[in-house]
């Protein structure tokens, strides 16, 4: 049996028990896809991070993220959990304030906000909008009236995975939704879908928010970074915030299920045509060791610190107003 040391930690909460859980292991060298499938279903948290050494040099890591039922490539609080674990092991140096994370999806620059607790940032990957939806399909499948919803159209936006955005009058009709399978097959002609749904609330801080993700084995998520830069788009389209340079509002989500979590975004140049940047703290839980059947697997140390001169790689003091 070969060790593979592990973590837990909350992530977009400053407090233990609450927030999105994952898993991390931190050296998951020797693992396969089904392996790393088992482990995710092991844990059946709503994703578990695999870390392996990066494709370029220049970048901190690779990671992998597997939800119980399939792999993604790209989810938000693994990639900040993650990027949490890398720093607290100093396979990121402290000092570094910027680097980037190999995904799935591509390249995925991080930035460090420092603070008490500091603050780990992601830059979504490039946000697309795709179909609209039927405001009274949407509130079926959401077991709501249509007077719950809000007079915008349903869309589906991604950054990496697919997700139909339904804005609902306040958060009391956030907290009555609850998915109905058959009435979210409606929505794509009876058949099976993988989209995510996301339900929220425009508040005066931001958005109340719910996303349920029955497919991808997550009945539903306490805290979805991937679905809050499109989140910010859709809004942004819609007016609920402002489309200005610098905006920012937070995304309250997991209240529900007693696992609340509060989301950051940043938005940066006019729409968000500089990025928009989501960003949470993150706490840790539990530390392990699983013992896996791997056979030869070795698990000498490749966890050096990043080179410092690497481009990717900032170590300056920036001001925490600063995620260009």
């Amino acid at each position: 049996m070969t060790p593979y040391p592990y973590e837990i930690v909350d992530v977009f909460t400053t407090a233990a028990l609450a927030g999105n859980a994952l898993a991390v292991v931190p050296d998951a060298r020797g693992l396969d896809a089904e392996t790393m499938q088992r482990v995710a279903r092991e844990f059946n948290l709503s994703e578990t991070a695999f870390v392996f050494p990066p494709a370029r040099s220049e970048n901190a890591a690779r990671v992998r993220i597997f939800t119980p039922t399939m792999e993604m490539r790209f989810a938000g609080h693994p990639t900040i959990g993650t990027s949490f674990v890398l720093r607290r092991r100093g396979i990121v140096p402290n000092a570094a304030v910027r680097f980037v994370l190999e995904e799935g999806i591509g390249d995925v620059p991080m930035r460090v906000e420092p603070g008490e607790p500091e603050t780990i940032w992601l830059t979504t990957p490039p946000i697309s909008f795709g179909a609209s939806f039927s405001r009274a399909a949407c509130a079926t499948a959401l077991g709501l009236d249509m007077h719950d919803l809000l007079d915008i159209e349903p869309q589906l936006a991604t950054a990496g995975n697919p997700t139909i955005y339904i804005a609902v009058r306040d958060p009391a009709a956030v907290d009555r939704a609850w998915i109905d399978l058959a009435g979210v097959r409606a929505l794509h002609g009876g058949t099976p879908s993988a989209d995510c749904i996301f339900v929220f609330a425009p508040t005066p801080t931001g958005a109340y928010s719910r996303m349920f993700a029955p497919e991808h084995g997550v009945v539903e998520d306490p805290a979805t970074g991937s679905a809050t830069g499109p989140l910010a788009a859709y809004m942004m389209r819609h007016g609920l915030i402002h489309r200005r340079d610098g905006t920012r509002f937070t995304s309250e989500q997991g209240t529900k299920m007693q696992r609340r979590s509060l989301l950051h975004v940043h938005v940066r140049g006019e729409d968000g045509a500089l990025g928009i940047d989501v960003g949470g703290s993150s706490v840790h839980v539990a530390s392990g060791e699983l013992l896996l059947p791997i056979a030869g697997s070795s698990l000498r140390p490749w966890l050096a610190p990043v080179t410092l001169s690497s481009p990717y790689v900032t170590l300056e003091p920036s001001d925490p107003r600063d995620v260009s």
